[in-house]
């Protein structure tokens, strides 16, 4: 049987981007809480937002180096599904915000050019023991925090780990095929790839990003 790559569009910020992922096909979309970044959101603009997302498309708050409190704040106002940490959180401060807010979290895992494959299997080991880790996204190493548009080295991912992590980094319609044959992850997530401008998405990108990776799916 022909896996389906799952699909999760980052970065949303305007009505019509959230109409053009879900009318695309996105499993899932990602509104982003880090006030540094150039695509963050309001929890009070994100709501606005969720009122519009249809059922079965999953909605994923990412937050950098937050609080518990603060994450709690911006859920009471912006109640997503998913969180995604994307910063330095240990684990237990993954562990203790996704108890107190009650919401599964997804790990964000920045490749450093020294790592190993051994290290990414330690690190996702490291997390399966609580109930509501959800899995593990891995993304290129920038300064700084947030995407950068680019990708690393994917022969790195150890094929017993590459079916259960959301593949993350300078991913496009150029290059998305190639990732998704090679590594044949769980998800993707998309930011910068499918922009007209930061924090502004093309719906034209969006489709064919989409379309590449249901192609990318039915390659043996």
């Amino acid at each position: 049987m022909t896996h389906r790559t799952r699909i999760k569009i980052c970065g949303l910020t305007r009505m019509g981007d959230v109409e053009a992922a879900v009318d695309s096909g996105a499993d899932a979309i990602g509104f982003v809480f880090y006030p540094k970044s150039p695509r963050y959101i309001s929890a009070t603009a994100a709501a606005r937002l969720l009122e519009i997302v249809p059922p079965f498309v999953t909605t994923v708050g990412l937050f950098v180096n937050a609080s518990t409190d603060e994450v709690a704040e911006v859920v009471a106002q912006a109640p997503v599904a998913v969180l995604q940490f994307h910063g330095d959180e240990t684990a237990e401060q993954c562990y203790t915000t996704a108890t107190v807010i009650n919401r599964p979290f997804i790990r964000a895992l920045r490749i450093k050019p020294q790592m190993r494959s051994e290290d990414l299997i330690k690190y996702s080991r490291s997390f399966h023991a609580d109930r509501l880790f959800n899995g593990l996204l891995l993304d290129a190493f920038v300064d700084g925090y947030g995407g950068a548009g680019r990708i690393f080295d994917w022969s790195l991912i150890p094929k017993e780990l590459a079916s259960q992590v959301v593949l993350s980094g300078g991913l496009n319609v150029q290059n998305v095929i190639d990732a998704v044959v090679r590594v044949r992850p769980y998800a993707v997530d998309v930011s910068s790839g499918v922009e007209l401008e930061k924090g502004i998405k093309d719906p034209d990108k969006i489709s064919a990003f989409i379309e590449a990776i249901r192609l990318a799916d039915t390659i043996t």
